[in-house]
């Protein structure tokens, strides 16, 4: 079976040259990266603006007032790692004296708990997602350890890495017991810690694997070496994704976070944040029918905007409260989720392949093959992207007809027509659905392409631009009777331009021929006849997902 790649797109955030890197950490709200050294000094940085903010020594703080809470002798040798317990006011400690140690400071940093059994340094130590009772711990002695809190020996031991065992994480998704374990025998062991077995082994470093991490939102995990590079796997598949070198020596530490594609990597020479994959949820609104779906990781979930209670009071730009419904799982990782236009159906993509479900209670409809997936205004038609050189369209999930593009396919984009950007990157092409005739040929790269209901304008966004296009169906008509004003280009005057603003669309959609569009300063805005009104100024990141015309919201 031939494995699709993730299409990952990697993107440098932060670049900071300093001392060792042993530790680093990302803030939960602010922009900030905590980076600790193996000197002792603690920075901060913030990576939207690339400075550094604050520089103090390692203890326990309080971070608005820099004040020295406690301090306290801990272990009789090297502290390796500090795990904060995410309920309760307890701190795990492990150290080279071979102990793990459970503090609480509730009641004055009391040693709670001894846990004992590593013949060697325990060198990093992990709390479980999905229960908060039981840790993991790795040592030099070639194991992974799996406690729990209120007992001092050890659940079971994981044997496997010939040498020492220097980093492990669990797996966040709710599908998989797994853990991760990264070793001096440059091997990467996937566990499953229920039937206590090795179900994969990652090869491929060529030092001692020094740290991993199963990425709380992405279908990836992530292992550094003393080699210099950080590997991304697809945790589904495990292929490699991709690897990165930056040429800072030594990884020592990577840390991604929930809610967040940003992941920050500490080396011998300083700290790199990288922002992986799309920002943009995978989610999709029926406005007909008010339902809206989206996953997390492959679990997907609905909520009903009918269903919120009577008379419930909803002011602009607030939460509306509304509860999720279970949907049950997905075969592959959603990247993209699109209903059609009349909202029967839903298609979900990802992994280079496409499932279509009904939407009301996820039956599978039909699947197959696809980097890309676009529904057209007919709610029955649709094309895929199957590779860079073949579309295929398909009516009433029967395929229909399949094309090669002249100039390869890059992406491909749905409503009214089907839009087709090269893989040269110099030109974007309009064919009919029902002949697949090139109907205009274009040099633009567009990002998103946004049909309006009436098919009679479009929206062609690229990085810094967008711009509004009328379709002249009656040119379009003449020219296909007569065959006359058709050059290789397609038809010269199949649509006229109205209008090209210096803005980055983010989201957007049509509400008749008015456009509504998020753009790159967290505006919600909208564009009408060449006049551009703001509608909100959002304080953080959000996207359009439709328009209710019942409620005119």
């Amino acid at each position: 079976m031939f494995l699709k790649p993730l299409r990952l797109d990697i993107k440098r955030k932060l670049t900071a040259r300093s001392d060792r890197v042993k530790c680093v950490d990302q803030h939960p709200t602010e922009p900030w990266l905590l980076c600790s050294l193996y000197n002792g000094d603690v920075n901060i940085w913030n990576y939207e603006t690339q400075l550094q903010i604050k520089r103090f020594e390692i203890r326990v703080f309080n971070y608005n007032t820099l004040e020295r809470i406690h301090s306290f002798e801990a272990h009789s040798d090297y502290v390796r790692c500090i795990a904060i317990h995410p309920t309760q006011p307890y701190i795990l400690t492990c150290s080279d004296d071979l102990l793990i140690k459970l503090w609480n400071w509730d009641r004055n940093w009391a040693c709670q708990q001894v846990f004992e059994g590593h013949t060697h340094y325990v060198m990093q130590i992990v709390i479980n997602p999905k229960d908060n009772n039981t840790f993991a711990s790795a040592s030099l002695d070639t194991t992974v350890k799996v406690w729990q809190l209120g007992s001092s020996v050890s659940n079971f031991t994981l044997e496997g890495h010939e040498k020492g065992v220097n980093c492990v994480d669990y797996y966040h998704g709710g599908d998989k017991p797994y853990l991760i374990s990264g070793a001096d025998d440059r091997l990467v062991k996937i566990w499953d810690y229920q039937n206590k077995t090795c179900v994969q082994t990652l090869e491929g470093h060529a030092q001692n694997v020094s740290a991993v991490s199963f990425h709380p939102e992405l279908p990836i995990l992530l292992t550094g070496s003393e080699d210099g590079t950080v590997r991304i796997w697809h945790a589904g598949t495990y292929r490699l994704e991709s690897s990165l070198n930056y040429g800072f020596e030594r990884v020592w530490t990577i840390s991604s976070m929930h809610a967040s594609n940003n992941v920050a990597i500490g080396y011998d020479e300083g700290t790199i944040m990288i922002k992986v994959g799309r920002e943009e949820p995978a989610i999709s609104m029926d406005v007909n029918g008010g339902k809206i779906i989206w996953a997390k990781h492959s679990e997907m979930q609905q909520v009903n905007l009918k269903a919120l209670p009577e008379g419930t009071e909803m002011r602009d730009g607030e939460r509306v409260p509304v509860v999720a419904k279970d949907m049950g799982s997905c075969e592959i990782y959603p990247q993209t989720i699109a209903h059609n236009p009349n909202g029967r159906f839903v298609v979900v993509c990802g992994d280079g392949e496409y499932i279509i479900y009904t939407a009301m209670a996820l039956r599978n409809k039909a699947f197959g093959t696809a980097q890309e997936f676009v529904w057209a205004f007919d709610s029955s038609e649709y094309a895929t992207l199957e590779n860079s050189s073949t579309i295929k369209v398909f009516k009433n999930f029967k395929e229909r007809k399949s094309f090669k593009p002249e100039y390869g396919a890059e992406g491909i984009f749905g409503g009214n027509m089907l839009g087709v950007k090269s893989i040269s990157g110099m030109a974007f092409s309009f064919y009919d659905w029902e002949h697949l005739e090139l109907i205009r040929r274009i040099e633009i790269q567009p990002r998103h392409v946004y049909w309006s209901e009436s098919g009679n304008l479009v929206c062609l966004a690229t990085d810094e631009t967008y711009y509004v296009l009328k379709l002249n169906a009656a040119v379009i008509a003449r020219a296909r009777a007569n065959n006359a004003e058709v050059t290789e280009d397609g038809i010269e005057d199949a649509f006229e331009v109205v209008g090209d603003v210096n803005e980055t669309v983010k989201t957007g959609l049509w509400v008749g021929d008015c456009f509504i569009y998020t753009n790159s300063l967290n505006r919600l805005n909208y564009y009408v006849g060449g006049e551009i009104v703001t509608i909100s100024h959002l304080d953080h990141t959000m996207y359009i997902l439709g328009y209710v015309a019942k409620e005119n919201r």
